[in-house]
């Protein structure tokens, strides 16, 4: 079965995927699409991950980057069913003890709903700013990945050994409310891609377009069954943009429009594939444009996902 969720708009505006209308928009729109999501069974909401933007990017990516953890806490309130995932959090940033301890109080608060997707980060001067190591953070990841499912496993006092962090008999509640909370990796580049099938749960590309996802999927699994890892891995995909319908407004040559058959016919492929949750966005002029487009595929062309 194929799982569909959707990247929160607002809470990040890069010029890449935001529309206008959320440059004016806040926290009572988030709840409102959060709400939607929850009622109209949406797998999951994700939210990015970025400390500060330098002057050089921020034409292009904008300043507007929401906190993660503050913005899945405020939606875990409004929301009951809906999973919460950090697409990505660039952990790096942080020691993990410090990551743990939010990121399981958001279990905790959500009822153990988190997904933490995590990331390397590609912004030099965040790293620079809080003095992380930005030129190893592939080696720092690997080892925060494992750090940190110690420090969000059931023990209240985690213990860890390696070669940049370790910690022993600190004790951090409240524990998270699963007993395993699924770690998610994003990037498709080699590096992260074999990062995903040794260390992960779930995979999560970026930007990699239909044609290029087939041979991605295939190293993910050479990868794991050479290093004999047998636990299920939740491969994802991001579609490209959607408009549920006949739009009366220029959506772009690239998004996905029509019919709903004919656009889940289209979304199937994605499960042909080896894809277990497509991550969706919606094309839309409005708050309420964007709740309506989630209401129509959640009703009209997910039932039809599955064949």
């Amino acid at each position: 079965m194929v799982m569909y969720g959707m990247q929160l708009p607002v809470q990040s505006q890069s010029t890449l995927y935001a529309e206008p209308w959320e440059a004016g928009a806040g926290p009572m729109d988030l709840v409102e699409i959060a709400d939607v999501a929850d009622r109209c069974g949406f797998g999951y909401l994700a939210c990015c991950d970025h400390v500060a933007i330098p002057r050089r990017l921020a034409a292009a990516m904008s300043t507007v980057w929401y906190d993660p953890v503050a913005t899945l806490s405020f939606l875990a309130a409004a929301t009951s069913r809906v999973r919460l995932l950090s697409h990505v959090a660039v952990v790096g940033l942080r020691h993990p003890l410090v990551t743990a301890k939010a990121y399981a109080t958001v279990d905790h608060l959500s009822g153990g709903r988190l997904v933490l997707g995590v990331g390397a980060g590609h912004v030099q001067e965040e790293f620079d700013a809080v003095g992380a190591d930005f030129a190893g953070r592939g080696a720092v990841l690997d080892e925060t990945i494992d750090a940190l499912k110690a420090a969000l496993g059931p023990e209240e006092y985690p213990a860890f050994t390696g070669e940049r962090f370790a910690f022993k008999d600190l004790g951090q509640r409240p524990r998270p409310a699963q007993e395993r909370v699924p770690v998610w990796v994003g990037g498709s580049s080699p590096a992260a891609v074999r990062r995903a099938a040794l260390k992960g749960d779930g995979w999560l590309p970026q930007g990699d377009p239909r044609d290029r996802l087939p041979g991605q999927i295939a190293r993910l699994r050479q990868l794991r069954e050479e290093a004999g890892v047998t636990d299920p891995l939740t491969v994802g995909a991001i579609t490209e943009p959607l408009y549920v319908g006949e739009a009366s407004w220029d959506i772009g040559r690239r998004t996905l429009t029509g019919d709903p058959e004919a656009l889940a016919d289209s979304l199937r492929a994605y499960g042909a594939m080896g894809v277990h949750q497509i991550q969706v966005r919606f094309r839309s002029r409005s708050r309420s444009e964007l709740t309506d487009q989630m209401a129509a595929f959640a009703a009209d062309v997910a039932p039809h996902l599955q064949g």
